[in-house]
């Protein structure tokens, strides 16, 4: 039987198993996508009409070994295996996104990649106890949640914590430098400015949703001279957002309850274990969430291949040493400034501070790879994303509203 915890096992707990250290070196990604009429791309399609397409791919069909998997509204993802290399991550990805894209087309549907549906309030298509929680306890504070949870997706790029050192190759390091870039992956790949065919004023409205969904689960935590320390305050002052029970009860949390709460027996039904603990930690949703490694959550679903050059640039700021230098320059005006992970969902690349970080880190990522991987197909995809988008002040966004205004 899982063992009961006290607060100090919790946070040594925490501490110990979310920055698993060692050289940074593997690369994964996960690609959500919404899904589509292929002949009228406003119309969502039933989940029903993809099962017997789909059936062979949910348990290990891809051929690299990636993961499918359906969230509450109905989209797609796509988890790959961990990389040992940025381009073996692509090609595995790739490779089983086109079976994946295969398999959806001889439905008479398509992988739409936008980070919110411009068009539906979807409804929520899986039965799940976790999943009932979930809008309960987002329900408590407007509709953010329910918005989170059915109708936005991202591409998110897992890397290595880091090393024990104080260096660039570090995960105290890492930790700051992914805080100082997740504005700048927020304002360069920004491409959700739709809700309901109407502009919203913000370019990644999702970023925004998800800010506003539940701050003391997908907000980042506070600035802290030891992030494991950091992270495990955050984690245990997060409330709970189901509370598992044997079925077929339900999983509703009490309201308020936080995680550290619950440890010092506020709530009696019973007391956490060491599972509970692990299942709370997979609720937490902030834009860098340390799992081990570290899960950059922050970036908008992109638009057919445009996951390539946001995986490329993102993994490269952080692993490549000379890239990470210089994105650790370009973003110096932005560590400290509270506002700027709005600005960036608002104003992406039209933010006077964010706007020359976005042409500078682009550009590094960019040079990072003609040094390493000159001509390949990842070195193409930021070659034409910066001259489509960060060198003239664009974002994806910019495309979605470009098409609107006709």
């Amino acid at each position: 039987m899982d063992a009961v915890l006290n607060e100090d096992e919790a946070a040594a707990y925490v501490g110990g198993i979310c920055f698993k250290t060692g050289p940074p070196r593997r690369v994964g990604v996960e690609l959500e996508w919404l899904v589509r009429d292929r002949s009228a791309p406003g119309r969502g399609v039933p989940p029903e009409r993809m099962e017997e397409a789909l059936a062979p791919l949910w348990t290990g069909g891809l051929p690299g070994g990636s993961r499918l998997t359906r969230e509450p509204g109905g989209q797609l993802e796509i988890s790959s295996p961990p990389g040992e290399t940025l381009s073996e991550c692509i090609a595995t990805t790739a490779a089983d996104l086109t079976m994946l894209r295969k398999r959806v087309g001889e439905t008479g549907a398509i992988l739409y990649g936008r980070g919110l549906d411009p068009y539906l309030s979807p409804p929520r298509v899986v039965e799940d106890p976790r999943y009932r929680a979930m809008e309960a306890h987002f329900d408590r504070t407007g509709p953010w949640g329910r918005m989170m949870m059915r109708a936005t997706a991202a591409v998110q790029v897992s890397l290595d914590a880091g090393d024990d050192g104080d260096g660039p190759t570090g995960y105290r390091h890492r930790w700051r430098l992914a805080h100082r870039l997740g504005p700048v992956l927020v304002a360069a790949f920004a491409n959700s400015p739709l809700w309901r065919s109407r502009p919203t004023g913000w370019l990644s409205t999702r970023q925004s949703v998800w800010a506003r969904a539940d701050p003391g689960r997908t907000s980042p935590p506070q600035a802290h001279a030891d992030p494991r320390e950091g992270w495990a305050r955050y984690a245990l002052d997060a409330h709970l957002l189901c509370l598992r029970r044997e079925p077929p009860a339900d999983w509703t949390a009490p309201p308020r309850l936080s995680f550290r709460s619950w440890l010092r027996g506020v709530h009696r039904e019973r007391r956490p274990t060491r599972a509970d603990l692990d299942y709370h930690l997979g609720t937490l949703f902030p834009p860098v969430r340390p799992r081990g490694w570290l899960e950059l959550r922050m970036i908008d679903a992109q638009c057919s291949d445009g996951w390539i050059a946001a995986t490329a640039v993102a993994a490269t700021l952080l692993d490549d040493v000379r890239a990470a230098e210089a994105a650790w320059e370009a973003t110096e005006a932005l560590e400290g400034d509270d506002a700027v992970w709005e600005r960036a969902a608002r104003d992406g690349p039209a933010d006077p501070l964010l706007g020359p970080a976005v042409r500078a880190c682009v550009a590094a990522a960019e040079s990072a790879l003609a040094r390493t991987e000159p001509g390949s197909l990842v070195h193409h995809s930021v070659i034409e994303f910066a001259e489509r988008y960060s060198e003239r002040g664009r974002c994806p966004a910019h495309d979605q509203l470009e098409k609107l205004r006709g």
